[in-house]
């Protein structure tokens, strides 16, 4: 096991999309909140700058279209584990046309691709948290059994387990992995509900970092080469307590990134990209 998680958080590539104007006033959302337009392309412009020159990535940006408020939400398009993804079926029909511009973004980068083709199915990638061991699928308003059971039969080599997720989206938008074997999760009674949930599912031992703020729970975790352990996540600013926590965290490199506009259209950190790590051509 431990080889199989020498490489867990090692990427090499993250695919990315330009924010619409249409984000402002007609992206899904389940607050009423004004989004600042410009300040959302500003952060997202400093999210793809931080992985692009401060961690190395290659990043491919897909350009934005105005007839899909949500495409900058990139993460619900595609799971992408080893040399795999699968192209997902967005639990919101307005959504399923992004996939379209991820499938062939994936194929051109040499990954195989699997569809989700039942139209029974539903799977939003928000709702899909890769251990590095096993996956974890939410059971929310956008992602059902039958979307579960399809990412189990393209990802055969890993145990799948549902979490019911009912207070929030997606299960990421309260956990995320901080690490090989680290949960971050938040405090509040549903996320430790699920947290325990997944616990009692899992045949590892997870630690896990319990932060105040449950939407600060969502970052992202890498381990790079020349860089060692990163950890990308929202900044002192947005949520204070829950910073104090992630500084407990020893030999990382910790990279604040403003998300306080997307986050009024449901988006977190993890949503902005799909992080690939492709295997040097031989």
């Amino acid at each position: 096991m431990a080889g199989l998680m020498a490489g867990f958080g090692h990427y090499t590539h993250a695919v990315v999309r330009g924010i619409p104007a249409s984000l402002a006033k007609e992206a899904l959302r389940s607050s009423q909140a004004d989004v600042d337009l410009e300040q959302a392309r500003r952060e997202h412009e400093v999210y793809v700058d931080v992985l692009r020159e401060r961690l190395g990535l290659e990043v491919v940006e897909l350009p934005a279209d105005e007839s899909m408020p949500d495409c900058v939400f990139v993460e619900d398009a595609a799971v992408v584990c080893g040399d795999t993804a699968l192209i997902s079926r967005p639990g919101a029909e307005c959504r399923r046309g992004e996939t379209v511009l991820m499938k062939e973004t994936l194929k051109k980068l040499g990954l195989n691709i699997v569809e989700m083709t039942d139209e029974n199915a539903t799977l939003d990638g928000g709702d899909v948290l890769f251990t590095g061991r096993e996956f974890f699928v939410g059971l929310s308003k956008r992602t059902n059994q039958r979307g579960a059971e399809i990412l189990a039969d393209a990802f055969k080599d890993y145990a799948v387990s549902t979490v019911p997720v009912s207070d929030w989206l997606h299960l990421k938008s309260f956990c995320s992995m901080g690490g090989p074997g680290l949960i971050i999760i938040g405090s509040s009674e549903p996320a430790q509900k699920a947290l325990k949930i997944m616990q009692q599912m899992s045949d590892h031992r997870y630690d896990k970092l319990t932060v105040p703020d449950d939407l600060a729970a969502n970052t992202i975790y890498m381990n790079l080469p020349d860089k060692g352990q990163v950890l990308l996540h929202m900044t002192a600013e947005e949520h204070p307590e829950s910073i104090k926590v992630f500084e407990k965290l020893k030999d990382y490199t910790l990279i604040p990134v403003s998300n306080s506009e997307k986050v009024k259209v449901d988006g977190a950190l993890t949503c902005c990209s799909v992080l690939i790590n492709k295997k040097a051509s031989i």
